[in-house]
């Protein structure tokens, strides 16, 4: 079983960055797959970003090209999203999430994954 805790949402201005954070426990994620979703007050669930467990394959969703960056420190167990350049349509609760069998291929679709952490809220100023 995979406990994932994300962290660093708050309030920031537009324009202003945050890194948010993903920390697993009860296993090592240096085989998952992970992923960062979110999800917008009356929105669905949309995929914001996907890495490999080794880091060599990235997705982003086209909106968030060039602002934001997923990295990951196996050995810390952790997942980043440094998110830079917000906008307020960015506000949303941000998820992670992993998945072992997509391992080297990480996908976009938000059922694909096992584990889910709890979330954490981003609010973007105008």
């Amino acid at each position: 079983q995979v406990q994932l805790v994300e962290s660093g949402g708050g309030l920031v201005q537009a324009g202003g960055s945050l890194r948010l954070s993903c920390t697993a426990s009860g296993r090592s994620l240096s085989a998952y797959a992970m992923g960062w979703f979110r999800q917008a007050p009356g929105k669905e669930r949309e995929f914001v970003a996907a890495i490999s467990w080794s880091g060599a394959n990235i997705l982003y969703t086209d909106s968030v090209k060039g602002r934001f960056t997923i990295s990951r420190d196996n050995a810390g167990n952790t997942v980043y999203l440094q998110m830079n350049s917000l906008k307020p349509e960015d506000t949303a609760v941000y998820y992670c999430a992993a998945d072992y069998d997509m391992g080297s291929r990480p996908g976009r679709r938000g059922n694909d994954y096992d584990y889910w952490g709890q979330g954490t809220q981003v609010t973007v100023s105008s």
